[in-house]
Parts: structure tokens; C-alpha cells; sequence
């Protein structure tokens, strides 16, 4: 006899536990619930619809109610709030939101895929303010009709993180004059602060208006007035300053939630009603390196999760392994991804581990490909065990792949011994034969037998300023182009026949334009003796690139004669 299943939440998550049940039952009755008018569309394209590169907003809805139901045989409410659950009697009410009218469902098995809201803060104007967010397609589309119809083209983003960066970087694409304001002093906080500064750069090369480190105070006549007294004009607001769990639903019917404040389930996403279940935006889950909840609003856990409770729901066991948390993002022609931990993550939660970082800039593919171009890529890994905890990596070609690599390996507690081995595919209009998956686990395994020092990019400030020995290692025509104020050039092709220049009683940092040069320059002097030398990971190139936003943001002095970005 088949079992009544209702699933509270008709998109990523809920559509997706509809489908994986029914594959598992066709005896089952399986009604899903959402609140709005669209059930199964893509809410991360969302964005994408600014622009036009998602041209229609119906695009954006994957599934219908009837397509449910004739392919599917699963009952799709749209319009159909679910207000309270009596757990008791195993009831739900649900409120009709376009007539509302109400009326009860019986259910035997509860799925809770909520998802989550917008965070809109109580600022003072605010109410007299053009707010917009962005949680569905409705959002979208009021957002888009609404700009157009605007005289002024000046619109602001509050908040830069995904959302907050995608929805900019559209609204300028579209033409439109973008202001995007960030309280901290990043944006895109999976990447590492010394990471980030490519998409800082490439934001304003972009025009927009980036404003980091200030926070919005209040509203006023169309303005925005912030914490420093700088005033902000904007006609319209995209407020993305994050999402909070839905949970009003669970606590009110007595569900435990966590300690981050979303649903607490357990390894089969069980709430602490076993007739229950909860996934998506609204639990909280198990970070595998960190051993700590977390929530984690990611499309593909949500799927996983989906999968998993159905499957458990008619007796399947799936392992549960946590997650690390894997994602990636287009910020206009630059490409962005990362997985697992930061250095940003580990200081934060004040983790106890022994970590070492490999910073890489090597070109994604074959260097005389038209299209080749720098790949700035960061590793982390435990020491001594070379254990990977995470990586990131930004540029113009396909950074997913990579990563994607890095993220298999911590699932399978991979180490930089075992990047090392990886045979990846390889053409030059893709990649090279070594690819700087490869370089990680070699310059890893280096690092971890203690063949060299190194010193990265955010502390050569510093060491201009205090006057250290740092030898360019360049060609003398590219240190003519632009170098570090009080660098002295010593080609690699000419160090060995100017070794008597170099002390041996003091540090001497050495550099060139993306590492490698410098690092070989750095191994020849330790084989000839010198003891005392430490290779600058990055390099000129990733030296420009950290301090040009700073640079230009604080009109301070530069530490170089002229950047180089390519």
C-alpha cells in the first residue's frame, strides 16, 4: 500500500526529492507545495535574465505543474503555502496565497525544503526606498521591468557575495551605472583576501563603482548615506546582503535547530521527528575538514540531500560524508572557483591545524594558444601529513576543472604526493602537459621536505618598506617595464656569473614575474651555498595584482615603478 509524501518547497531541493521518489515508488502519493507560482526553475541563473543572456524569465522555469504530473505523476501546488504542521495528528495546513482559501493534508512521510530569504535589515529611509531582492523568478522580473522603466541608470548592490557580484556584474553588462557595496573589506568571501584582489581589479575595470570596507547607515531621497559620510546615489537598491534559513515552519511545530540557528538533522537529514525531513538553504550540515555545522546555500548539496532522503525514505542507505563546500562564479571575462578551506575559514573558526600554502601563476594552457592565458591558483595543505584542505583558483579559462580535481581529492583524502600522480587529459588548446594541478602537488611536496622558502605576496610591502635585499630576477628589459621601488635586477641568465653581488649574512627575497624563474633561481643559489634565500610565490605579477585596488582605493604610495598584469 503506497504512503502519502508531502514536500514543502517546490524548487531545487523539494523538485528534485519529488522526482528521486517516484523513481524509487509509483504506489506513493508524492504533493509538493510551493508557495509561489513557479516550481523547479533555476535560482542560480537568476541574474542572468539582467543582462539578457537568459532572454525570457519563463526560461528560467525547468518544470510546470502539468509537465509533473503527466511525466512524473507527482501533484505540484503552486500558490500553495503550507502555514502550520500538527505533528501529532501527521496534518499540514496549507493556505491558498492567490485566493486564500485553506484547507488540511495528511501525510505520512514530511520533506521541509523551505530554502531561504533575502536578509532586507530594518535601516532607517528604508521604507522609503526601492528595495529589490533576489530569491525567485518573480523577484527577477519585477526587478527587470521596474529598471527599465527608470529615468536614472544609477543602481546599487548591497552585498558582495555571489548574488550580490552576479547581479552587479548584469546590471552593467545591461548598461547601467552599478555602485556595489561591501560592509567588509572583500568581496566573495571563499576566496582568500589575497586571492580576491583579481576580481576587485577587474570590477572597476569594469566601471563599476566598488566600495569596500563601509557600511550602509541609512536611506535618504534617493540616496544611500554611509558609515563614513559618503553619500551614494541610487534609484533603485538590489539589497544581497545574504539569506537566512526559513525556519519559522520547523520551530513553531517544536523541530530542534542547530547551533547555526537552521533545521539540525541528522546523517539521513531526520529532523528529531522521524516521520520528518528537512534539506537545502534550511539545514545545517557537517563540514568534513572543519568536524563543525555549517549551513551551506549550494545547489548541489541540496540535490544530494534530496536524493538521500528519498532513498532512505524506501530503505536505501546512502553514506553521508559531509560536505566541503565546492563553488564557482563569472565575474565579466574572469572565471573563479574553490573548495574546502581557506586561510580566511581556518583563522576564523581558530582551527588548530598546521597548514602550508602554495600560491601558483602558470599560463591554463599552452602558451602559444591565442587564448592562453594566466592562471592564479592556491593550494592548502596540512603539515606533515601533505593532507588537501582546499584550493582556489581565478582566470580566464576553465578553473572549474581544476578545482573539480582538487575537490575529488580531499573527498578521497588525497595529498599533494598524489597530485603529483594525476595522469590529467591534456591538448594545448586546453591545458598543458603538466598542469598546474600537477605544479600544486610538486611545489607541495617541495615545500614539505623543506627543499626552499618562500614568502607570499601580501608581505612584500613590508619588506620594501624595511628596506630587505630583493633581487629581480627578470630580463632587463622587463625590469625597464616595472619593478619593486629599490629591486636589484640580476637576470637568472646572468646569476651565476654574478654571485659575488648576492650576500650570504643576510635575507635576500628573490622574485620574478609569476615565480618559477625566481624559484630556480632560488635552488641554484642553495646549491651553491646559499642558505639564506627565499623565493616571493607570485611574484611581480601577483604582486600587481595584490596591491593595485589598495593602491588606487587609498591613494597611497605604490611599491612598484608600474604594474604588470599580464
Amino acid at each position: 500500500m503506497g504512503r502519502k509524501i508531502l514536500i514543502v518547497g517546490g524548487v531545487a531541493g523539494g523538485a528534485s526529492a519529488a522526482a528521486r521518489l517516484r523513481r524509487n515508488s509509483e504506489e506513493d502519493q508524492i504533493i509538493m507545495f510551493e508557495r509561489g507560482p513557479h516550481v523547479s526553475f533555476s535560482n542560480c541563473s537568476l541574474p542572468y535574465h539582467l543582462s539578457g543572456i537568459v532572454k525570457d524569465a519563463e526560461d528560467l522555469v525547468l518544470m510546470n505543474p502539468e509537465l509533473f504530473l503527466k511525466q512524473y505523476n507527482i501533484d505540484a501546488r503552486i500558490y500553495s503555502e503550507v502555514t502550520a504542521i500538527d505533528r501529532e495528528n501527521k496534518i499540514v495546513k496549507v493556505k491558498r496565497t492567490d485566493s486564500g482559501e485553506e484547507y488540511s493534508e495528511t501525510y505520512d512521510k514530511l520533506i521541509l525544503s523551505p530554502g531561504a530569504s533575502p536578509i532586507v535589515p530594518k535601516l532607517p529611509g528604508i521604507e522609503h526606498t526601492n528595495i529589490f531582492t533576489v530569491r525567485n523568478v518573480v523577484d527577477i522580473e519585477k526587478l527587470k521591468q521596474s529598471i527599465e522603466q527608470m529615468d536614472s541608470k544609477e543602481i546599487t548592490v548591497i552585498g558582495g557575495g555571489f548574488v550580490g557580484v552576479e547581479v552587479a556584474e548584469n546590471l552593467r553588462e545591461a548598461g547601467f551605472h552599478v555602485t556595489l557595496i561591501e560592509a567588509t573589506n572583500q568581496i566573495l568571501r571563499p576566496f582568500d583576501y589575497d586571492m580576491v584582489q583579481i576580481f576587485h581589479k577587474v570590477l572597476i575595470d569594469h566601471n563599476i563603482n566598488l566600495i569596500l570596507g563601509d557600511k550602509v547607515e541609512r536611506f535618504d531621497n534617493n540616496n544611500i548615506i554611509l558609515a563614513s559620510g559618503k553619500t551614494v546615489p541610487a534609484s533603485a537598491v538590489v539589497m544581497a546582503i545574504g539569506v537566512s534559513p526559513e525556519t519559522h515552519l520547523a520551530k513553531e511545530s517544536g523541530l530542534e535547530l542547530g547551533q547555526t540557528g537552521a533545521i539540525k538533522v541528522d546523517s539521513n537529514y531526520q529532523t528529531n521527528d522521524p516521520d520528518i525531513y528537512a534539506i537545502g538553504d534550511a539545514i545545517e550540515v557537517y563540514h568534513a575538514l572543519t568536524g563543525l555545522a555549517t549551513k551551506l546555500s549550494l545547489a548541489g548539496p541540496a540535490l544530494k540531500q534530496a536524493r538521500t532522503v528519498a532513498d532512505h525514505i524506501n530503505h536505501k542507505n546512502t553514506p553521508n560524508k559531509g560536505y566541503i563546500g565546492s563553488s564557482a562564479i563569472k565575474v565579466f571575462e574572469y572565471n573563479g572557483a574553490s573548495t574546502g578551506l581557506n586561510e580566511a575559514l581556518i583563522k576564523f573558526l581558530d582551527l588548530n591545524i598546521n597548514y602550508e600554502v602554495v600560491n601558483l601563476i602558470l599560463p591554463d594552457k599552452v602558451g602559444i594558444m591565442p587564448d592562453a592565458a594566466p592562471m592564479y591558483f592556491k593550494l592548502l595543505f596540512e603539515v606533515p601529513s601533505g593532507r588537501i584542505l582546499g584550493a582556489q583558483a581565478i582566470g580566464m579559462g576553465d578553473v572549474t576543472k581544476r578545482i573539480d580535481v582538487i575537490a575529488t581529492a580531499i573527498k578521497f583524502n588525497g595529498t599533494v604526493e598524489d597530485l603529483k600522480d594525476l595522469e590529467l587529459s591534456y591538448a594545448p588548446p586546453f591545458s598543458t602537459a603538466k598542469d598546474i594541478v600537477n605544479y600544486a602537488g610538486y611545489v607541495g611536496s617541495n615545500l614539505l621536505n623543506g627543499d626552499f622558502k618562500q614568502v607570499n605576496v601580501d608581505k612584500v610591502r613590508e619588506l620594501v618598506k624595511d628596506n630587505n635585499i630583493i633581487i629581480d630576477v627578470r630580463e632587463a628589459y622587463e625590469y625597464s617595464q616595472g619593478h619593486l621601488n629599490g629591486a636589484i635586477n640580476i637576470p637568472l641568465s646572468e646569476l651565476r656569473e654574478r654571485i659575488d653581488e648576492i650576500p650570504k649574512d643576510k635575507p635576500v627575497y628573490l622574485h620574478c614575474r609569476s615565480g618559477q624563474r625566481s624559484y630556480n633561481a632560488a635552488l641554484a643559489l642553495q646549491n651553491l651555498g646559499f642558505t639564506n634565500v627565499i623565493n616571493i610565490t607570485g611574484s611581480f605579477l601577483g604582486i600587481s595584482l595584490y596591491e593595485y585596488y589598495n593602491d588606487r582605493n587609498a591613494e597611497r604610495d605604490s611599491i612598484v615603478t608600474a604594474y604588470n598584469f599580464s
